[in-house]
């Protein structure tokens, strides 16, 4: 986790560059949930973002004894409704791969 925020944070400080933040997530088979209360509550608890992966990622690492970390990229707010345009998504999401990928090298994961 440390080399991923460390290979974020020279984009963040960039003008343009992406914010960088760290902390928890809930894995949900839905973004759009049934009862939009529970995206509130997650928040209360502290989540940053609402995804579908993640946990499923962190659960097979465990299950064969590997390390994980989910990178994420926000698309679209839940509360607001904000969403990110396709040509956003094409020309912004690259960022999310460089660092998942610097990090995996910075951490030893090549090879």
């Amino acid at each position: 986790m440390r080399a991923a925020y460390d290979a974020a944070a020279p984009l963040a400080a960039t003008t343009d560059g992406p914010s960088v933040h760290v902390g928890l997530v809930f894995s949900s088979d839905s973004f759009y949930a049934a009862r939009p209360e529970s995206a509130a509550r997650m928040a209360d608890y502290g989540a940053l973002a609402v995804e579908m992966e993640a946990s499923a990622l962190y659960t097979i690492a465990a299950q064969h004894g590997r390390r994980a970390l989910t990178v994420c990229t926000v698309s679209d707010h839940i509360v607001t409704g904000e969403e990110t345009t396709a040509l956003e998504r094409e020309r912004t999401f690259t960022a999310m791969v460089e660092v998942a990928l610097q990090a995996g090298v910075d951490a030893g994961l090549t090879g």
